[in-house]
């Protein structure tokens, strides 16, 4: 398939001199200002090494970029209001849960919650709309996926256009500076968990962050606590894992989440959102413990069973959108912004998917129920798997989603002990809009946008995830394409 292209914000090639300097300028920047990650191959904890990241910044549609900056407080209350319906998600969900353990389990938590009665009606929900341009629907963003936990790279996103404008000072391109957009994802993420911290309202209490075993990303945990100390030095912070909230925490009489002797007011997760992070028992032990408890969860297991890929793909259908959000402007700039979405339960419209996606398999993404990059399947593979799956209930716990082709950009990729120089690239870029929302089922108490995260991938990858080592760390440069043409064969929008 013929991909448009998008010029760099610079001319390429950069003379190798240049180049090589201006990366070594960059590279120390990124390690003296926490845009930086943790070595998987050579886990240390005294080592940070940089992480991945473009050398320059993308382009991207200006009006494009404000349309996902709109939209994301009307998604947040969607989402919200998408959680609280109990039938539409058992409706949604229930013949996934046959076949998909790991939701499965969540599902019978939030069951066995309800059936005990809910401690805490608020829930705060850190969530990310994520976003590729489709080059053939008019140059306009399509909704990848809708995050509700664990929601990554909001604080070192933060500190990306700083370094983007310094590297362009260095290249002799200050001027450009006027089309980055400033963010501020981090401030505008923590005040969201102090906000529900104040909501709590027990001025002793504490919030605890859930985390991995080993956190490899690192920074952009760490700075959020950074940030909530600076903001509000009174409220103490713990880290703890699954299997420590098992094992060091308790629910009291009131039924508080009770570390050394304090309440919990927010539990924050960074970890839980796949099924390896929940090895054994008493993982899904403390996960119950937890959401049994009085603290404001973030997400609530109602929201984390929201941003499954069969709710994504449920609220595309015919009608859904309608039924949460009436008929209106906001419907119909929600609708626009989905992409082709198919069930593969087995029932009519599932079998026609099956036999769309055989026909021409290069333009379907499989999507299993889960989070964190690297488990979706593309072009042979999903023909393959949908072939095995054909008569297997298995195929119940994906969905089909049509491909997006964004643009092309060239530019750099500046990895850690990568060749130098590197080699100019094809590379595609996915926008993923951050936002907040704290309420209860009947009340919403804040609801806004706090800022933006560019990721990029070299184009011939299919998954893009920079945790998992797939993609870089970006910055939008903005662009006015509505009196310019893209083309479809090559040729560079100048």
């Amino acid at each position: 398939m013929s991909q448009a292209r998008l010029a760099s914000c610079i001319p390429l090639p950069i003379e190798q001199k240049t180049l090589v300097n201006v990366i070594e300028k960059a590279k120390d920047w990124a390690l003296m200002h926490g845009v930086g990650m943790r070595d998987r191959k050579h886990f240390n904890k005294d080592v940070i090494q940089i992480a991945p990241f473009a050398l320059l910044p993308s382009p991207f549609p200006k009006a494009e970029f404000e349309k996902a900056v709109e939209l994301q407080p009307i998604l947040n209350e969607l989402m919200h209001k998408v959680a609280h319906d109990d039938d539409f998600l058992m409706n949604t969900l229930q013949n996934a849960l046959q076949v998909d353990e790991f939701t499965a389990n969540l599902y019978d938590i939030w069951m066995k919650v309800r059936k005990e009665q809910v401690t805490q009606s608020l829930s705060l929900g850190l969530f990310r709309s994520d976003y590729l341009m489709q080059q053939h629907e008019d140059r306009k963003i399509k909704q990848v996926e809708f995050n509700t936990i664990a929601t990554s790279f909001g604080a070192i996103a933060s500190y990306l256009p700083s370094m983007s404008r310094y590297i362009l000072r260095q290249l002799g391109h200050g001027d450009l500076i006027k089309n980055m957009p400033e963010n501020r994802a981090l401030s505008g993420l923590c005040a969201g968990i102090i906000e529900a911290y104040d909501l709590f309202g027990v001025p002793t209490a504490v919030v605890l962050f859930v985390v991995e075993e080993v956190s490899y990303n690192i920074c952009d945990q760490r700075f959020h606590e950074f940030e909530i100390s600076e903001k509000r030095p009174d409220i103490m912070i713990h880290r703890k894992t699954l299997t420590e909230i098992n094992e060091e925490t308790e629910l009291n009489d009131k039924k508080q989440l009770v570390i050394d002797g304090k309440p919990v007011a927010v539990v924050y997760y960074r970890s839980g959102y796949e099924p390896a992070q929940y090895p054994s028992t008493k993982e899904w032990d403390a996960r119950l413990k937890v959401e049994r408890s009085t603290a404001i969860k973030c997400p609530s297991i109602h929201y984390q069973l929201a941003g499954t890929k069969k709710v994504q793909q449920a609220l595309a259908g015919p009608g859904v959108l309608e039924k949460f959000m009436g008929c209106g402007a906001s419907t119909s700039r929600v609708r626009d912004i989905f992409t082709g979405l198919y069930s593969l339960d087995f029932d009519e419209s599932g079998e026609r998917a099956v036999e769309m996606a055989l026909a021409d398999a290069d333009r379907f993404v499989l999507k299993p129920q889960r989070e964190g990059g690297g488990n979706n399947m593309y072009g042979a593979d999903v023909r393959d798997a949908l072939l095995r799956m054909r008569h297997s209930r298995e195929r119940a716990a994906y969905i089909l989603m049509e491909r997006i082709l964004p643009p092309l950009v060239p530019g750099y990729v500046v990895r850690p002990n990568a060749a130098m120089p590197p080699p100019v690239v094809d590379l595609v870029s996915e926008l993923g809009i951050y936002g907040v929302i704290i309420g209860t089922k009947d009340k919403v108490y804040h609801n806004r946008q706090v800022g933006h995260v560019l990721r990029s991938k070299l184009a011939d990858a299919n998954e893009g995830g920079v945790a998992a080592g797939l993609g870089a760390l970006d910055s939008p440069y903005l662009i006015d394409i509505r009196h310019k043409k893209i083309s479809k064969y090559n040729t560079k929008l100048l």
